[in-house]
């Protein structure tokens, strides 16, 4: 199962859910692949820590080498990059993706993230993280994608755009990924005490709107959990929020 994780607002934690439901994934013992497209390499770094200053592959080299048209080039599992959790790699993000965007989108390549996914037949997940932009590389994931999951926060800036991205996925089910569906919006920085998260919720609830049932809560253990570079369930699996993301995937695993 390919899912990308998009919102074209940013700060609504894409890169921490996405990581955080990769590494429930790979604990439950499924060979986990997270995909980072947005050139800050947020997720990257949340995963793999100062090692990602290392790594000699990134998607920028996989994306120069299509660019060159190597027809020996490295296959798509060469630039995955393990990570000190088990069952869990990592397609690092380069902050030279931003300016590689231009070249790739004028000749048209974007399904070639499809095509590279295609061939990870020992890959059992994938989510991808993109880059809070409707640009090329967040295109590329949803077309490359199986199911959309959308965070959504709280607040009216956040619904306003909801209905936006609401649109661009539709517009890429009809000309790129008719099988891409929205597996569902995720309700992040919950706060079940105020009254404007409630009654927003309810208000998409009643409009159709896919919101999901585990919602996560504020915290700021989870940016204990980013300076440690350790998903919640490594750094403490009791923790409240860290059962939230589990009731979350398990909802997705249905």
């Amino acid at each position: 199962m390919r899912r990308v994780v998009f919102n074209q607002k940013g700060g609504v934690g894409k890169s921490t859910i996405a990581c955080n439901l990769a590494a429930i994934s790979a604990a439950q013992g499924r060979r986990t692949l997270l995909v980072d497209l947005d050139p800050q390499a947020n997720a990257s770094r949340y995963l793999l820590g100062p090692s990602l200053e290392e790594q000699k592959k990134t998607l920028a080299h996989f994306f120069d080498d299509i660019l060159a048209y190597k027809v020996f080039g490295d296959k798509p599992n060469a630039y995955i990059v393990p990570t000190r959790f088990d069952n869990l790699g990592v397609l690092p993000s380069d902050p030279r993706l931003e300016e590689l965007q231009v070249k790739l989108e004028s000749r048209y390549k974007m399904y070639k993230l499809r095509e590279a996914l295609d061939t990870l037949k020992e890959v059992d997940d994938i989510f991808i993280d993109t880059p809070p932009a409707l640009n090329f590389f967040t295109r590329s994931a949803l077309i490359a994608a199986d199911t959309c999951l959308i965070p959504f926060d709280c607040d009216d800036f956040s619904r306003r755009a909801l209905y936006t991205l609401m649109d661009s996925v539709r517009e890429i089910q009809a000309d790129h990924n008719r099988d891409l569906r929205v597996e569902g919006i995720i309700v992040n920085h919950y706060q079940a005490r105020a009254r404007l998260p409630v009654r927003m919720v309810e208000e998409l609830r009643a409009e159709g709107l896919p919101v999901l049932d585990a919602f996560l809560s504020a915290s700021i253990k989870i940016r204990e959990s980013h300076a440690q570079a350790l998903p919640m369930i490594h750094l403490d699996s009791k923790h409240k929020l860290s059962r939230e993301f589990e009731a979350l995937y398990r909802l997705l695993a249905v």
